[in-house]
């Protein structure tokens, strides 16, 4: 079977859980956040649950355990605390929940970013991915560009794939 075919056997919508990590943001000023959304819906997914959570490892690992418990989304989508200042612990709060790593969803995005928008400054992206629970887990930086480029060329095109493979 090819890529393609695989697609095909994909849910038509995916629900997904997304998650803003900022010490700053607001449900008003979260265009990151925003964005998601209206590119989930716009594909005709559904977003079951937004929330934003402060740059700490027990808020972040307390709502994503809790999205997997509850078992209300095939994906959570989260979005900043990627980067290296001390206060950016997604990555180090979601990697150990994972059962399976997408490896290359960080790898991509940083090829992605480093060819169409930033340059050497994507060697600083954590993005990472994987699944726990049956859940598929994305981390991708805060930036509205960053937000669009994983969304648009790696999360929408092969959300349905992935959410049919975990489904297996």
């Amino acid at each position: 079977m090819s890529a393609s075919d695989h697609k095909k056997g994909g849910p038509q919508h995916v629900k997904a859980a997304v998650i803003t990590v900022s010490d700053t943001r607001t449900q008003e000023n979260d265009k990151s956040g925003a964005l998601i959304q209206k590119l989930l819906l716009e594909h005709h997914h559904e977003v079951v649950q937004y929330e934003i959570v402060k740059d700490d490892s027990l808020s972040i690992r307390r709502l994503v355990t809790e999205i997997i418990r509850k078992k209300i989304a095939d994906c959570i989508l989260l979005n900043g605390g990627t980067g290296i200042s001390k206060r950016d612990v997604t990555i180090e709060t979601v990697k150990p929940l994972f059962e399976k790593e997408l490896a290359g969803f960080g790898e991509l995005f940083r090829m992605l970013s480093y060819t169409e928008d930033i340059g050497s400054a994507a060697i600083l992206s954590r993005a990472a991915a994987g699944v726990s629970g049956g859940v598929a887990i994305f981390s991708m930086p805060g930036s509205t560009g960053a937000v669009k480029l994983a969304m648009e060329k790696l999360i929408l095109p092969e959300i349905r794939h992935i959410v049919n493979e975990i489904r297996k």
